[in-house]
């Protein structure tokens, strides 16, 4: 059904939120959600850093095999670069809107029409949401497929709006992956996937700065205002944007990459802080300079 939220993604707190009404507390607490990025259910083409290649149908609307690192992040970017050329991609990355009782709400679907002489008029291209979980005890994942069935998000949900279906799991060993890549790289870079969390006024949380980690200072990063819902009451939360990337000043690419995927900062469980670590080419390698720690 159509979505009315956030436009950018699902948060890993509404995601935790819709999760609350369906498990006991006992397992609901010890689960951290990621942000769930919207992906087009079309044709694509495995990029060239995938461990997989070639064309394949609706590469979108399924959960590929994940082998290396770099898999993990195949639907994880709102560009969705691994679209083929030849569809109409700036029409894929962007959700039709259609009005329900005077608010904007994003469309579960996208009909487009096609040429005359085509076997079919109209192309109808289903939206899906990409998200994932871990837990901090080892027995509690995988969840029951019905748990995870019927799930709703954003507004007006009384009304049917924000539901969805499960479609596929997969199940992921982070310690199994191949991380040959960033091994064999000298210089790193870290690519924002979601925000970071600089201060919030959520309830027990410090305000941070920007890690000593990357090579960036706060007045050259784009920052964005967010908002956290918790119990009907409205936390403002300053980040820094998703979408950029900043040079790698640690000396342990492996284990920030994994930290990364279960994200990193004070609202880490709640989809914030998510970061993706790339090798940097040698021709970039000097602009990167490491900090001083002190």
């Amino acid at each position: 059904m159509d979505y009315i939220g956030h436009p950018y993604y699902v948060s890993g707190n509404a995601i935790r939120h819709a999760l609350g009404q369906q498990l006991p507390y006992e397992i609901h607490r010890h689960l951290h959600a990621s942000h769930g990025i919207f992906v087009p259910g079309q044709f694509g083409v495995f990029p060239d850093w995938h461990s997989r290649s070639g064309v394949r149908p609706h590469l979108g609307s399924n959960l590929p095999p994940v082998e290396r690192y770099e898999d993990l992040f195949l639907l994880r970017r709102p560009s969705q670069p691994w679209l083929l050329d030849s569809r109409p991609r700036d029409a894929l990355n962007t959700h039709d809107v259609r009005r329900q009782s005077d608010h904007p709400a994003l469309a579960h679907e996208m009909i487009q029409g096609r040429p005359a002489d085509a076997d079919r008029q109209r192309e109808t291209t289903k939206w899906y949401i990409h998200a994932y979980l871990h837990a901090d005890r080892e027995d509690l994942l995988p969840l029951d497929d019905q748990r995870l069935d019927g799930l709703q998000f954003g507004g007006k949900r009384n009304y049917g709006y924000g539901c969805t279906r499960l479609k596929e799991t997969q199940l992921i060993d982070l310690d199994a992956l191949d991380y040959t890549q960033l091994e064999e790289s000298e210089c790193h870079e870290l690519e924002l996937v979601t925000p970071f969390v600089l201060q919030s006024t959520y309830p027990g949380t410090n305000a941070v700065d920007v890690p000593w980690w990357w090579t960036a200072d706060r007045d050259e990063l784009r920052t964005r205002s967010e908002k956290l819902l918790e119990n009907d009451s409205d936390y403002r939360c300053e980040t820094i944007d998703h979408g950029q990337t900043v040079g790698y000043a640690g000396d342990r690419p492996v284990e920030t990459a994994k930290a990364g995927i279960t994200r990193v900062g004070t609202h880490s469980k709640f989809g914030f802080g998510e970061i993706r670590v790339l090798p940097t080419p040698d021709s970039l390698a000097p602009r990167i300079k490491k900090p001083n720690k002190n």
